[in-house]
């Protein structure tokens, strides 16, 4: 049906004095003896428009409750502070489907945890109409960043027979599911549908990597899957990751990608999502807007991951977990590094051989590895990524201390053997970002439907 969407009548003013028709959900709804209000939402703007409804002709006028929806045909005036309302008469509202008593939003102040058990209705609240408003705009922003400096999109697979990060810790994919008549893993698996092992994907890299040793430039944009048993607010066992590959890139060039990248999408967000980053700055984060322009007037600061360490040791903070050369980063050393000692974000680069994975380029200290993390203050580590290892035999010797089945890996093993080239790449999981650019503080907020562990509704 021919309508207008609530963010035209409320920005433009173009249908002042003009007779339209909108269509929503009533967010509120007040009755007096003569007048009406009925404030509407279609989910394009995080403003409602008023509509004021008047009584005169229809003395039986019967208020429409909230979460009802409903078709308006009236005239658009200008309100208060500069807004626009429309003007009608009861006969000219259409209800489309009544919103009974037990309606689970009828009440404001509702929890986030109460909303997650309601994800069908949820995204009708202003904080999650307002979330998937911010998380539309960056996913645009990302697409117009790398397709505006000529890299390619591509589609990994979702279905894949190696693990990426040699962790282990994939969804396994099968036809036959349990069965118990199989006296061993290699017969159930040559009589799946694949006719051997296959899980989802946990990131779209090596399949990333043989497209960029093609086409130059490439970046996905897709979901990723990760079989870990965590409930942390930073974990979902199906979240979206951001990955861009580029051939004939060294770690620096990867670096200069990745500011340039945040930079980008923080701006546009900033630029066409002024309402609600004003919103959650007003009920999430306090100078959350501020932070977010600091963060993009600056140049980022870079640290090896050995002075890092140091910088740590001499702090004289009482860290949960030590620290020493070797360990993990946890997020309260990455914290402290971008808040208290850099003051803004913060490139990390050179950590130990040890703790990252093997496809990482092998620095000539023997110990250290060409990667690299973002760390950004209030949240941590943001994005991952490294030069990767351009070497056939440096890189087999990384697997194989790995115990790692080659046989999985060898179309990826190839790459080193026709034409390699320096390559790299980061990976950037998208609900973080969106996490960190709204200051909501759980990432099942921020997705509309979270897997998570123990649950798939």
């Amino acid at each position: 049906m021919k309508h207008i969407d609530v963010k035209e009548i409320i920005t433009s003013k173009e249908y002042v004095e003009k007779t339209v028709t909108v269509c929503g959900w009533v967010r509120t709804s007040r009755n007096s003896k003569f007048v009406a209000f009925v404030e509407v939402n279609d989910g394009t703007s995080l403003k409602n428009v008023q509509v004021v409804v008047d009584k005169g002709g229809c003395p039986d006028y019967k208020e429409p409750r909230v979460g009802t929806s409903l078709k308006v045909t009236g005239k658009v005036v200008e309100g208060r502070n500069n807004t626009c309302e429309i003007c009608t008469e009861p006969r000219n509202i259409e209800i489309f489907g009544d919103a009974p008593t037990d309606y689970p939003l009828q009440k404001k102040g509702h929890t986030l945890e109460f909303l997650r058990t309601i994800p069908h209705l949820r995204g009708r609240t202003n904080t999650f109409n307002a979330v998937m408003r911010v998380r539309s705009v960056l996913a645009a922003a990302i697409h117009e960043y790398f397709q505006s400096n000529n890299y390619v999109y591509v589609n990994t697979p979702l279905i894949t027979g190696s693990d990426c990060e040699g962790a282990g810790e994939m969804f396994q994919v099968t036809t036959i599911g349990y069965n118990n008549e199989y006296k061993d893993a290699e017969s159930y698996y040559a009589d799946d549908f694949f006719g051997k092992k296959a899980g989802l994907s946990v990131s779209g890299q090596l399949e990333g990597e043989m497209a960029a040793t093609a086409m130059g430039k490439i970046y996905t944009f897709g979901p990723s899957f990760r079989a870990e048993n965590s409930n942390t607010p930073k974990h979902l066992a199906e979240f979206w990751h951001i990955e861009p590959e580029v051939a004939f890139a060294e770690l620096d060039d990867v670096i200069e990608i990745a500011e340039s990248m945040v930079k980008y999408v923080i701006g546009k967000l900033l630029e066409k999502c002024p309402d609600e980053i004003a919103f959650f700055d007003a009920h999430f984060e306090k100078g959350l807007k501020a932070r977010l322009e600091e963060l993009i007037s600056h140049e980022f600061g870079r640290v090896t991951y050995t002075e890092a360490i140091e910088l740590l040791k001499k702090s004289g903070e009482d860290f949960v977990y030590p620290v020493e050369w070797g360990c993990d980063l946890q997020t309260e050393h990455e914290r402290y590094l971008s808040e208290k000692v850099f003051k803004k974000a913060v490139f990390v680069t050179d950590y130990p051989k040890e703790i990252k994975s093997f496809y990482m380029k092998q620095n000539a200290d023997g110990k250290t590895v060409a990667a690299v993390d973002l760390l950004v203050p209030g949240v941590g580590e943001i994005i991952g990524g490294s030069e990767r290892e351009a070497d056939y035999d440096k890189l087999v010797a990384a697997m194989k201390e790995r115990d790692m089945n080659l046989d999985l890996y060898a179309d990826y093993l190839d790459l080193r053997k026709y034409g390699t080239v320096p390559h790299g790449g980061f990976g950037l999981g998208f609900e973080r970002l969106i996490m960190y650019t709204t200051g909501m503080a759980n990432i099942r907020d921020v997705i509309l439907f979270p897997r998570t562990v123990g649950s798939i509704r």
